[in-house]
């Protein structure tokens, strides 16, 4: 592999963002493998676990553009790019040609692993991982990712709640980064197993946990929040590719 060389689990779409600040925009996703992290509740674990990894193909920018643009008709729009965490993939390649073809590109991560090439994306989610997780998060390193997006990369936070102990934790992270825009989110507590395309979801609790993440959300009067559903999950529930 060279140093430009992608880990690719799936590229997919035109869809629409399912999540965050840019929920029910037209995009294409870039899933990228591997992550240093290995949530609990993980809903993507064919591009997260190892065992994986052989379906997860090495890839240049060009040949990731030239599938992006196929996808798209030609037509720039978002790309949109995950994991795992794509932060340990380069690149810093991929959003520098993208954009020169007019693409804006979004990135989400975890805030463990901080890129110079942050400063090219257009929208940067910062999504700190909740006690219910089983991870454990480094302030500094999220800090350092910040500082790397610079000025010009739209920042803001997005945290996955499943219980009170990760809505603490969600208020601890608006305070401590009150210029940021927070997006909350309630979990799916049924992900998919890895190998199927199309998993059961428990639909009915998924809802009942957004009903009580706003009247959380209200009685404490977190006004600074944007309680939102994974649109996805809403309509499509577990499938993949979507």
């Amino acid at each position: 592999m060279t140093h430009e060389t992608i880990r690719v689990n799936e590229i997919f779409g035109p869809t629409i963002q399912g999540e965050g600040a840019l929920i029910g925009q037209p995009t294409v996703f870039v899933r990228t493998g591997g992550c240093d992290y290995r949530c609990s509740w993980c809903d993507t674990l064919h591009a997260v676990d190892s065992a994986y990894r052989d379906e997860w193909l090495p890839m240049s920018p060009a040949a990731i553009m030239m599938q992006v643009d196929i996808l798209s008709g030609g037509k720039p729009l978002i790309v949109s790019l995950s994991g795992g965490n794509p932060a340990i993939q380069p690149l810093g390649g991929l959003i520098e040609l993208g954009r020169q073809e007019g693409y804006r590109f979004a990135l989400e991560t975890q805030g463990s692993i901080a890129r110079d090439w942050f400063a090219m994306l257009d929208t940067l989610t910062l999504s700190p991982k909740p006690p219910s997780s089983g991870m454990t998060t480094d302030w500094q390193k999220l800090a350092e990712c910040l500082e790397a997006a610079g000025p010009v990369a739209r920042i803001v936070m997005k945290v996955v709640i499943f219980d009170d102990e990760d809505y603490a934790f969600a208020r601890d992270a608006a305070a401590r980064y009150p210029e940021l825009p927070l997006f909350l989110q309630p979990g799916n507590h049924t992900p998919p197993h890895p190998d199927e395309e199309n998993g059961a979801i428990d639909m009915s609790g998924i809802m009942e946990r957004m009903r009580w993440l706003v009247d959380k959300v209200s009685t404490d009067r977190l006004y600074s929040a944007t309680v939102l559903p994974q649109l996805h999950t809403l309509i499509w529930g577990n499938l993949r590719g979507v």
